[in-house]
């Protein structure tokens, strides 16, 4: 089957996820990979056939979304580098003629497969969003915010032939064509074995947040900490903070035996977290809500805590709630990516051949 895989490049969790399915699927298929952004360098040193194209991206500036920046930078980047996605366009249609289409929340790919009325089958965390029914409980005092991003993630990728959602909390789903699933690990995650340790694993982005460095010595608990100190090319000492540059093996050492995590809200790492069991602290970027609801679910499921800003007083509590998250962590379970890949080659069986059919969701709220 000839399969036209598209990426998102924001964020390197679409691509390590991508990683995992692509390398099943090119050992049984002919695919072309078409994704933007720091994705691309990563996904082309492992596969072949790597299209690069201009692609959203985000302005941060320390823990929150620079908007009006993202829109300046955004426009740039389209008027620029649209005409580069429509020459990869033709040359896609003329050389490889797909007959599937996988789309991890990537546009350019979806379009390609409506204006040549391709099946479309969507694969990212995002949909959850959209196509499954949240709890009052949930959503309370984020009502806002969810009305909002569910408007965006609705309008990604309407009318896909199916919508595959990874994800480690199962709410109701409330579409058709819709089937959540494990979330998607890294065969170095499926690899790591969990052992219990008494440091707690740091990742920031925020390379000065002297508050937070004082909380984390103000708590006396021995912290391996990765990016705030982006410079050095070397382990760096302060105390009980030991800053780290980084390394995907040492990271996921410090992960597998750390006693928890204190982190943002994104869904790889969060996600890698509950696999291994340990308890993570999760601070959202501010203004991006798929990273609320991640904390939230986290939180209700008892695996660890949601703060909107990190300081002594939410480090604290956390700390005092680890031995509950420990224990809640222990009903869960996971067989490897299996149930995904499954899905994934039943859902590219049941799609080839549709060309040219249309399919809308009945409940469209």
């Amino acid at each position: 089957m000839r399969i036209l895989y598209g990426v998102v490049g924001e964020g390197m969790g679409h691509a390590t996820r991508s990683r995992v399915l692509l390398e099943h699927l090119v050992k049984h298929h002919d695919v072309h990979i078409v994704v933007s952004g720091r994705a691309r360098d990563y996904l082309a040193k492992r596969f072949e056939n790597v299209h690069n194209i201009w692609g959203f991206t985000i302005n941060y500036e320390g823990n929150s979304v620079k908007k009006w920046q993202t829109v300046l930078q955004n426009v740039k980047g389209a008027v620029t580098g649209w005409p580069q996605n429509v020459r990869a366009y033709f040359d896609l249609v003329e050389k490889f003629e797909p007959e599937v289409v996988v789309s991890d929340f990537e546009s350019f790919s979806y379009l390609f497969a409506r204006n040549h009325r391709l099946p479309v089958l969507s694969v990212d965390n995002m949909q959850v969003i959209n196509r499954c029914r949240h709890d009052e409980s949930i959503l309370k005092g984020h009502e806002d915010a969810f009305e909002m991003t569910k408007a965006i993630v609705k309008s990604k990728l309407p009318g896909a032939f199916h919508y595959l959602v990874t994800t480690f909390f199962y709410p109701p789903v409330r579409k058709e064509r819709t089937t959540l699933l494990p979330s998607i690990l890294r065969p170095e995650i499926l690899a790591a074995k969990s052992q219990a340790g008494e440091h707690l694993l740091v990742y920031q982005t925020m390379p000065e947040n002297k508050p937070l460095l004082d909380a984390l010595k103000a708590s006396g608990r021995q912290c391996r900490v990765y990016g705030m100190r982006r410079d050095i090319k070397e382990d760096l000492v302060e105390g009980a903070l030991t800053f780290r540059p980084f390394s995907e093996q040492t990271f996921i050492d410090d992960l597998r035996t750390s006693r928890a995590v204190i982190a943002g809200g994104g869904f790889t790492l969060m996600s890698e977290a509950v696999y291994l069991r340990k308890p993570m602290l999760s601070v959202p970027i501010e203004g991006q809500f798929e990273q609320v609801i991640n904390a939230l679910y986290l939180q209700g499921l008892g695996y660890g805590q949601y703060t909107p800003m990190l300081n002594g007083d939410s480090i604290g509590a956390f700390l005092e709630k680890v031995p509950d998250c420990e224990k809640a962590l222990q009903g869960y379970s996971q067989d490897g990516n299996q149930l995904m890949i499954a899905a994934l080659d039943e859902q590219l069986r049941l799609a080839r051949g549709h060309k040219g059919e249309d399919w809308q969701d009945v409940t469209q709220s």
